[in-house]
């Protein structure tokens, strides 16, 4: 194969992902670079090449002026190797995209990385995903940003980034003006990094939306406007979350007026959010009191997800106040909240009245049969609610057997004149089990049960 690349004017995309080439196949391969003038892309993942294997790469990277994409993701590659990439990096490289995800470069390669950034012109996407990057690493990496103009992509997700590193990141992106995607995902990045974080985005001049995961941070830029924040999975706290808000006013999009005090405030003037993902976090039920007073004013969000929040009943019944004047809300995730009955029934009282709302996810919550039963009252009512997931909660054969005989009433009119509602339980009947869907259209009288 490799002598066949070599004189090959045809063969654009090569894959040979998981083929246990090692280093003796990476170096026939990268002898054929040096010669071939066509190949554009080449993934070679889960192929153990090792050091070894990405040092003949390296040096086919220097004389190759064709490949743009290379994946060398899953392959044992460490530092060394790191190294001998990068200076490929420094030289006329053709390369667009080299994804290294998962292998092994730690501080040493993320700095030879930092370094090559200050010099290439053509990288465009950089994956560094699960590579033991602590904060030493991400700091070489945003020294490099702060001159680097055409990187766009900058995957760090699953390192071991903290404060620091975020800090270091957050002053580059006050200087970086091509950067459009930061993942930070899964790193262990607190209040003090996400201030910093918060911070840039007052500076930095393109719009940019922050994604938080547990423990981690995700960023992500849009050009224009700012669409989507996702905060899931955090433990940011007040502070944290205070500070995005108060970076979010004065972002491009010129939500509304200085001195914002929450993200809530914040949203309640933006005119461009349509996701908010707060997953995961601490915000309970006082948080989520700020945002459910949002909602009554915002008219752009769309979808909401405060899965893993603790906002126990009174949180279920702040939001459910709120949908009976909300109408641009469509999707609303309450999944392990501990609303329980109470919290359902709430919700079951505005689902009667609600014309907008088409997903509302439930799971895990220590619903019963109360609160299944009111659920089920609504469903004959809404017009609107096509997706309910009420799987892991404790709804038996009572509450069950409400929502089975609530279904048949549940149609409204469109152009076809029916409307599927996908229902998932878990209901149950002495000692067996049914987890599934149940599907009513109208006009059949026959739903099927479990």
């Amino acid at each position: 194969m490799a002598d066949a690349l070599k004189y090959n004017t045809t063969l654009t995309t090569l894959d040979l992902y998981e083929n246990e080439i090692r280093h003796v196949g990476a170096q026939l391969l990268g002898d054929a670079l040096k010669h071939n003038t066509t190949l554009t892309a080449l993934d070679l993942s889960n192929n153990e090449i090792g050091d070894v294997g990405a040092q003949y790469f390296g040096d086919a990277l220097q004389h190759n002026t064709t490949l743009t994409t290379l994946n060398l993701s899953g392959n044992g590659i460490g530092d060394v190797g790191a190294q001998l990439l990068a200076d490929a990096l420094k030289h006329k490289s053709a390369l667009t995209t080299l994804d290294l995800a998962g292998n092994k470069i730690g501080d040493v390669g993320a700095q030879n990385f930092g370094e090559a950034l200050q010099h290439n012109t053509t990288l465009i996407t950089l994956i560094l995903w699960q590579n033991e990057i602590s904060d030493i690493g991400a700091q070489s990496l945003a020294d490099a940003l702060q001159h680097n103009t055409t990187l766009i992509t900058l995957n760090l997700q699953c390192n071991k980034i903290e404060d620091v590193g975020a800090q270091s990141l957050g002053e580059a992106l006050k200087h970086n003006t091509t950067l459009i995607t930061l993942n930070l995902a899964y790193n262990q990045i607190g209040n003090v990094g996400a201030i910093s974080l918060a911070d840039a985005l007052q500076h930095n001049t393109v719009t940019i939306t922050p994604s938080l995961f547990k423990p981690c941070l995700y960023l992500r830029f849009f050009i224009k406007t700012l669409i989507t924040l996702n905060l899931q999975h955090n433990q940011i706290g007040h502070a944290g979350a205070k500070s995005l808000a108060d970076a979010l006013r004065h972002n491009t999009n010129k939500i509304g007026r200085v001195g914002a005090q929450s993200l809530a405030d914040a949203l309640r003037h933006n005119t461009t959010f349509t996701t908010l993902d707060l997953s995961g976090n601490k915000i309970r039920r006082v948080g989520v009191q700020s945002l459910a007073d949002v909602l009554r004013h915002n008219t752009t969000l769309t979808a909401l997800q405060l899965s893993d929040n603790k906002i126990r009943h009174v949180g279920a019944q702040s939001l459910a106040d709120v949908l009976q004047h909300n109408t641009t809300l469509t999707s609303l995730d309450l999944s392990r909240n501990e609303i329980g009955d109470v919290g359902a029934q709430s919700l079951g009282d505005v689902l009667q009245h609600n014309t907008t709302l088409i997903t509302l996810n439930l799971q895990y919550n220590g619903i019963g049969d109360v609160g299944a039963q009111s659920l089920a009252g609504a469903l004959s009512y809404n017009t609107s609610l096509t997706t309910l997931d009420l799987s892991g909660n404790e709804i038996g054969d009572a509450g069950a057997q409400s929502l089975v005989d609530a279904l048949p009433h549940n149609t409204f009119s469109q152009r076809l004149s029916i409307k599927l509602l996908v229902l998932k339980i878990n209901a149950y009947y002495g000692d067996s089990v049914c987890a599934g869907f149940l599907l009513c259209t109208a006009g059949n009288d026959d739903a099927p049960g479990c």
